[in-house]
């Protein structure tokens, strides 16, 4: 299996350079890294909202390592909510974070985490729009949560993420899906031991399966992370079964990958938000995508080869 391998490498400083220094690189990170800052961003968030979309925006990054970086995190996120702030576009382009962006992995990460965090809730409830807490590997999820009931006392539309790879998952489906909640499942991307996680292709599909159908029977707001086509089926007829209209469940879909799709489910009526990513610090988001899906891969190894 290359997931592992590629996640691996992930975290490699060596294949870093090599990555980064290789010419043809740009090129393929455009196709799922459409900028590297905010003025760039805004035309594209434009592009898609135009054409019936909406969005969640990421700024690429996770690597921090001191509090000044983390702050730093903050500002850029604040700077995002400025530029979206005159669009007037609400709740149709909200933003993702990750933690540890926000300083979760440093000495007091937690609650230095939930103060950089929150002023971007603050701002982004200011202009009618919301953030959710994306979810990284399984010993930041317990502290992840705590965040996200915290900042929810205040701000109940804050979402989390969840990851259908973990055996955890679904008693923290259970847990979330009540009223009010906005909850984004994906089958995960971090390199997750045995002991914690299902390793297998099928066993992470039942799973999502099995997790779905415990968020599209709760009462809070379900968000399909998928490209599957076959999960994607499943999930309109769960939703079917629940007696959920279009409004009360979205799909989200990464920038770059099923772009046809995207549109085809817009035209039928379903919300379908694309998790939008920009930023200079792009080589560990760009692996995990060419980790989850084979194609990215061969589609990257093509271009290496024909360009190089």
């Amino acid at each position: 299996m290359l997931g592992p391998v590629i996640l691996a490498a992930s975290r490699s400083d060596r294949m870093r350079r090599l990555i980064s220094a290789a010419p043809v690189t740009k090129q393929v990170v455009d196709r799922f890294i459409p900028g590297e800052t905010v003025e760039e961003i805004v035309p594209i968030v434009r592009e898609l909202t135009d054409r019936g979309l909406e969005l969640t925006m990421d700024v690429v990054g996770e690597d921090i390592t001191n509090p000044g970086q983390a702050e730093a995190a903050r500002d850029a996120y604040l700077a995002l909510v400025d530029r979206l702030g005159p669009l007037q576009l609400g709740s149709r382009a909200e933003m993702s974070v990750k933690l540890s962006m926000f300083g979760q992995a440093l000495d007091g990460g937690h609650e230095l985490a939930l103060a950089n965090v929150r002023p971007v809730v603050e701002a982004a409830a200011a202009i009618g729009t919301t953030v959710t807490l994306d979810a990284e590997d399984h010993t930041t999820l317990d502290s992840m949560f705590a965040i996200h009931e915290e900042l929810r006392k205040d701000f109940p539309q804050t979402g989390c993420v969840i990851q259908a790879y973990l055996f955890r998952t679904e008693a923290d489906a259970r847990r979330l899906a009540a009223a009010g909640s906005r909850v984004r499942l994906v089958k995960g991307a971090y390199k997750e031991p045995a002991e914690v996680a299902y390793q297998q292709k099928h066993e992470i599909d039942k799973a999502y399966v099995r997790v779905l159908r415990i968020l599209m029977e709760g009462e809070g707001y379900p968000m399909v992370g998928s490209h599957d086509p076959r999960l994607i089926a499943i999930a309109q007829e769960l939703a079917r079964q629940a007696g959920r209209k279009p409004d009360e469940y979205e799909f989200q879909m990464l920038y770059g990958i099923r772009g046809d799709e995207h549109l085809r489910l817009a035209a039928e009526g379903h919300r379908m938000r694309v998790y939008t990513a920009y930023g200079t610090d792009w080589y560990g988001y760009f692996m995990r995508r060419l980790a989850e899906k084979p194609a990215n891969l061969r589609f990257f190894a093509r271009s290496m080869i024909s360009k190089g």
